[in-house]
């Protein structure tokens, strides 16, 4: 693994838990020699993780679109800050950039985004892995929510499998790096419908 994408909020959260996630998860990328890419902005979780990748002599590319450089408050000290005109440029070119992704505590933007690139991985349009970094438990209702997906006959377990869920960064990198995409052939059982 060369470059991860980390999606993760543009607050902090209301438990510190998170933003040392968030720093251990940046260290521990530069740490490897992982370039880190996210949404390039100076705060929140989104700045708790850079400043940490970059504190530690790590490589940050951010990406971000124009209408949100002031409203997020760009960062001003990464390696480099890509600024395109929208959010499917910002998605399309961080995915681009990246070997994987990873998903921080965050709110709407970043479920959207984490789904969206999980989405893809079921589709087969690309076969990174997907991971959630499940600080203090705050991924526990979605993880059940994937469970009930499954057990009510809309989502594969293979598909359910796509998540890989952790609640260290070290651990969550270990199964990226022998991370094996499923291969199925049809994902839809038309003797069912």
């Amino acid at each position: 693994m060369n470059s991860i994408c980390v999606f993760c909020g543009s607050g902090v959260g209301n438990d510190p838990a998170y933003a040392e996630a968030a720093r251990l998860l940046g260290r521990t990328l530069a740490e490897r020699g992982i370039t880190l890419v996210y949404g390039g902005g100076h705060v929140g979780l989104m700045g708790v993780v850079a400043d940490a990748a970059l504190g530690a002599g790590g490589e940050v590319i951010g990406v971000m679109p124009r209408s949100l450089v002031d409203r997020e408050i760009g960062h001003n000290s990464l390696t480099k800050l890509h600024v395109v005109h929208s959010m499917h440029e910002r998605k399309a070119l961080m995915s681009k950039l990246c070997e994987g992704f990873i998903a921080l505590p965050g709110g709407n933007g970043t479920l959207e985004e984490f789904f969206e690139v999980l989405t893809w991985a079921q589709l087969g349009e690309h076969d990174k892995p997907c991971g959630l970094l499940n600080v203090a438990g705050y991924y526990d209702p979605l993880l059940t929510v994937f469970d009930r997906m499954v057990d009510q006959g809309f989502l594969k377990r293979e598909h359910r499998d796509l998540v890989l869920v952790e609640e260290d960064p070290s651990a969550l990198l270990g199964r990226f790096e022998i991370y094996e995409p499923p291969k199925t052939v049809k994902w839809i059982d038309r003797s069912q419908t």
